[in-house]
């Protein structure tokens, strides 16, 4: 009687599934949980750097008298107030979600978001770079800085681009996040 004889192996239990929520998922181990990223206080410090450069930029453009004379540093004060209530109210979003502990990585805030950023970038960048220009041209090709308040424009101009540099990160982090989601 050479009758087979069942064979026990032991089977182990399967893992228990990941959380559905990312946010109750263990902390460091997702590549999604770096600082700068919405609802971090890396992300609210950015937002806070973005408001403050863009906030200074606007009113030392708006504290001379003959901007308005320029298209260019016109459109670097648009620019900047856009800047500012975008980072102002992102801003607000992050101490919400740091103070109640929630989660910003839900795929469409992560897009608008990453929408918002991409188009206050591209429109504070073009401001820096058109007024940069007028001002290069107003002080060193046509010397008429006597004339005008060349100090203040290139306080202002220097204020944008630092808004931009801080804006960048947040766009890139957001933008990545929203591909890789």
């Amino acid at each position: 009687m050479f009758a087979s004889r069942p064979a026990v192996h032991p089977v182990e239990a399967p893992p228990p599934p990941p959380p559905a929520d990312p946010a109750e998922q263990p902390r460091g181990v997702l590549m999604k949980d770096l600082p700068g990223m919405p609802g971090t206080a890396g992300g609210l410090g950015l937002r806070l750097a973005q408001f403050a450069f863009a906030a200074v930029a606007l009113a030392v453009m708006a504290s001379t008298n003959d901007f308005p004379s320029v298209t260019s540093f016109c459109f670097l004060v648009a620019a900047a107030i856009l800047q500012c209530l975008w980072s102002f109210s992102l801003a607000i979003v992050d101490i919400y979600a740091l103070l109640v502990k929630r989660c910003l990585r839900n795929r469409r805030a992560v897009c608008l978001f990453a929408i918002g950023d991409g188009i206050t970038a591209a429109l504070t960048f073009s401001a820096a770079c058109a007024s940069s220009g007028i001002t290069v041209l107003i002080d060193n090709d046509l010397d008429l800085c006597s004339e005008n308040h060349c100090a203040s424009f290139e306080s202002a101009t220097a204020m944008a681009f630092l808004s931009w540099f801080a804006l960048s990160p947040s766009f890139l982090l957001n933008f990545w996040s929203m591909a890789s989601g």
